[in-house]
């Protein structure tokens, strides 16, 4: 009897240590350093638009603290990614990096929008995370595809989206994950930089300048020149914008006209006229085979992958 009562004892003294050591790591990940309001994060890149969006780069943002905020939520993000086509080959390293770096120890639901569902490679998810594969039709012409995705995540988003996650994330699938993308991307809207043109002044912006279209922006509009590869927000804010950017798709078509960059002329279009709070840095979308990597980039995220765009396109 004695014997037990001490190893009741020593169970009990084992469990109450354990449990002092998860409240102690709790408080010390809550604690943090001051901020300093006359210090500014970043000297060398804008952090801060000027209808007050943040700009989010490397050092602009305390990751512990916004993963406490974001698991108090229970916080459920949903990535969409379309692999039509040929692209369906890029899908098995888009999923395998995504597992390694994006939105890690949260809930993610992948939605997969393919025409090939018999080649959607199985990768091993985490727990918390599954793929959906949603089966759509493919297009003749790879514009046709692009344009089609607007269409697509806006019927799904109020049909299905809406009660199943929080937040969406709209990706492109030729394209890997390299490094930490987590919550810090979260918010109503986003956009993210384009690579190309983020040290471009607006009157270089490869925009719409056609007024026939509804994608036209006059040269002396423009806040910054946005990437189609890689937005969202929340689930219903992404809801009004494909939806908005599929109408006036069609409203083009109906004029007989074609945006020169299709949906990402219609996407930058809306995000003029209503405003992403927040702006995702050209860290979250870069090319380094065509830019290298200069030392403003403190890291890169979200990557393409060296491809032959006319080896896979329309096939």
């Amino acid at each position: 009897m004695t014997e037990l009562r001490l190893g009741k004892q020593r169970y009990y003294l084992l469990h109450l240590g354990i449990l002092l050591i998860v409240l102690v790591l709790i408080f010390f990940r809550m604690v943090h350093a001051q901020p300093n309001v006359l210090t500014p994060s970043r000297k060398d890149v804008l952090v801060l638009t000027p209808w007050l969006a943040p700009i989010i780069w490397e050092g602009t943002f305390n990751i512990d603290i916004l993963n406490e905020q974001f698991r108090l939520q229970n916080t459920t993000i949903g990535l969409t990614v379309f692999a039509i086509k040929k692209y369906v080959v890029f899908l098995k390293l888009f999923l395998e990096t995504a597992e390694q770096h994006f939105m890690v120890g949260y809930k993610v639901i992948y939605y997969v929008f393919t025409d090939r569902p018999a080649d959607v490679p199985q990768v091993p998810l985490g727990a918390g995370r599954k793929l959906v594969v949603l089966t759509v039709r493919n297009y003749s012409r790879w514009q046709d595809v692009s344009m089609h995705r607007m269409e697509m995540i806006s019927h799904f988003s109020e049909r299905r989206f809406l009660h199943e996650v929080d937040y969406l994330v709209c990706a492109d699938v030729d394209m890997k994950f390299r490094d930490h993308v987590g919550v810090e991307i979260l918010s109503a809207l986003f956009g993210t930089l384009h690579p190309g043109f983020y040290r471009s002044s607006r009157e270089a912006f490869s925009y719409e300048r056609r007024p026939k279209s509804r994608a036209y922006i006059p040269r002396d509009e423009g806040d910054f020149y946005y990437m189609g590869a890689f937005f969202g927000g929340s689930v219903v804010e992404v809801h009004h914008l494909t939806k908005a950017c599929h109408q006036a798709m069609v409203e083009d078509k109906a004029n007989g006209i074609e945006a020169v960059w299709h949906d990402e002329s219609h996407l930058n279009k809306y995000l003029l006229y209503h405003k992403p709070t927040k702006v995702l840095s050209p860290e979250y979308m870069w090319d380094q085979q065509q830019l290298g990597w200069p030392s403003i980039m403190k890291k890169l995220r979200y990557v393409a992958v060296p491809k032959n765009h006319q080896a896979i396109r329309n096939r």
